[in-house]
């Protein structure tokens, strides 16, 4: 075997998950898939220069028959017919672990991308956790004594675990000397470990998809489906992926993901942050027409994110699959009452929004928030566990509704510009820290929200955009002095020692590569690599 972990005991319960057995599969993944997953990474950057080249995507017209064609997706199994409240957050530590799957939610997306630094620990950690849940076993004894147990007087969420994307590595397992795929580690850890256990218990082995730019990236991942199956020995269609499309490309393949995914799909979610950053990312110099306003004045109702929106959950719906409502980012502050209310409200009016649209559920990020977003769910599905037969014949949306940028309000301004740099700064150090899900000014920000933020500094550095509130224009010279000032408003927030040991890292960081002649793909990438 060519598969070398660099650490086998990097959290209590290692044994557990890093077994040779799953490691062989981990290798036999990696070798069946590794060449392909390189080929879908290097159609992106052909994709996005097209894109950015001539302003605009469209729908594929080899793929027409696709659209035109009468076909649904696999029923869903009775575990994920109702979906009307998803809790999202990391599998680790396993306190968060228990709280998510004791919230009342429906679902758990119990995630190991975007809201979990993948640090070795956590990885491994995370996988513990979620083998110990899927034998309900899982318990946790705080410092101070307190015990955190799972609930036995109601159901549990269940777990739909959201692996990293295709872009990431594992540097702590090598194969022929090369890190793995990150997304391939994750899966085939949690796979070869539950799917067995999972389908005994009545549900399943239940995975979110993230970050994917066509169809033919579903496709890869509906090989991998089919070849675990075989491999372990469970069902074809043992699996159920929920995709998110959450990258403007994406938008343009919806059916043709569903498609691919058809025997092992559940549904779309919006997943409206990492969307913004797709926007940005791939019209990053396609002009003027595609700058965002402040990252606070964007909100679900610019008719570019309505386009999407409704597109969805007519999509979801005419395949038979769910269409999954995006996060809030407004979280409750027990200790500041003021606060909390103006979060229940906002996160209230956009479930609203969602479920009138037809969305058959939607994620909060809080326990506080899961009844709030069930009172609005269960007012428009009361007995059912659905709306997919609430077809959305009524929505038409063209490929220009999905470009129209333009038309968003909101303003560009220097107070937003220094909210992207405190934000990403902040986020990212935390990250560096351990922890990948972060309360910043009553926001939860995870790594989607830092990308946004980055990725806007950069493009109106590059489009010389004048700010509205001061007449500035923002410069390289003005970033580094907004940079250096924020940076110093997060010394006097946070300890010494912190502040040594992550934020002036992460600061350094997010200069470099908000300033840098060439845009950085993903944050994630270089900051992985000041981590253990």
């Amino acid at each position: 075997m060519a598969i070398e972990v660099t650490d086998s005991a990097p959290a209590d319960g290692a044994d557990l998950i890093l077994t040779p057995g799953a490691l062989e599969f981990i290798e036999e993944l990696h070798r069946r898939f590794r060449s392909t997953r390189d080929e879908r990474l290097a159609a992106r950057s052909v994709r996005r220069q097209e894109a950015a080249s001539t302003g605009k995507l469209d729908f594929l017209p080899e793929t027409a028959d696709i659209r035109s064609g009468e076909w649904k997706v696999a029923e869903a199994p009775a575990a994920l017919q109702d979906r009307r409240v998803e809790m999202t957050g990391p599998a680790s530590p396993a306190k968060m672990a228990i709280n998510a799957l004791n919230s009342g939610a429906k679902v758990w997306l119990a995630d190991l991308e975007d809201a979990c630094t993948p640090t070795w620990h956590n990885v491994v950690d995370s996988q513990v956790n979620l083998y110990r849940a899927a034998r309900k076993d899982l318990s946790f004894t705080s410092p101070e004594g307190k015990e955190y147990t799972l609930r036995t007087d109601a159901p549990l969420a269940v777990v739909v675990m959201r692996p990293r994307g295709w872009h990431l590595p594992e540097k702590h397992v090598l194969i022929d000397g090369e890190p793995a795929v990150g997304a391939l580690v994750d899966f085939g850890l949690h796979f070869f470990a539950n799917a067995k256990q999972l389908l005994d218990n009545g549900q399943g082995p239940y995975y979110y998809l993230p970050k994917m730019e066509s169809h033919l990236e579903a496709r890869l991942w509906n090989d991998v489906f089919s070849f675990s199956e075989e491999y372990v020995g469970v069902p074809q269609g043992s699996v159920r992926a929920t995709v998110l499309i959450e990258t403007i490309p994406a938008a343009f393949e919806m059916e043709e993901i569903l498609y691919e995914l058809r025997d092992h799909a559940s549904g779309l979610n919006a997943g409206r942050w990492d969307y913004l950053f797709s926007m940005i990312k791939v019209f990053r110099d396609a002009g003027k027409n595609y700058l965002l306003p402040d990252r606070a004045d964007v909100s679900m109702t610019a008719p570019f994110m309505r386009a999407y929106t409704e597109l969805l959950v007519k999509t979801c719906h005419r395949r038979g699959a769910f269409a999954m409502g995006g996060m809030a980012a407004f979280i409750p502050n027990r200790r500041e009452p003021e606060i909390t209310a103006s979060a229940l409200e906002k996160v209230k009016a956009d479930k609203t929004r969602e479920a009138g649209d037809g969305f058959d559920g939607s994620w909060v990020a809080h326990p506080d928030l899961v009844p709030v977003c069930r009172d609005v769910f269960d007012g428009v599905l009361g007995n059912r566990p659905n709306q997919v037969d609430r077809q959305r014949e009524d929505v038409s949306v063209t490929a220009a509704d999905l470009l129209d940028v333009s038309t968003a309000e909101g303003s560009i301004t220097e107070a937003g510009l220094r909210s992207n740099l405190y934000v990403a700064v902040n986020y990212v150090a935390i990250w560096l820290s351990g922890n990948g899900a972060v309360a910043i000014r009553n926001l939860m920000e995870d790594a989607a929200t830092a990308e946004i933020s980055r990725s806007q500094v950069w493009q109106q550095v590059r489009n010389n955009v004048v700010l509205e509130d001061t007449g500035e224009t923002v410069t390289e010279e003005l970033v580094s002095r907004l940079l250096a000032e924020e940076t110093e408003r997060l010394r006097q927030e946070v300890s010494a020692d912190m502040f040594t040991g992550y934020f002036e890292p992460a600061s350094r960081l997010i200069g470099e590569i908000s300033l840098s002649r060439e845009y950085t793909d993903f944050l994630t990438l270089p900051a992985y690599e000041l981590i253990d």
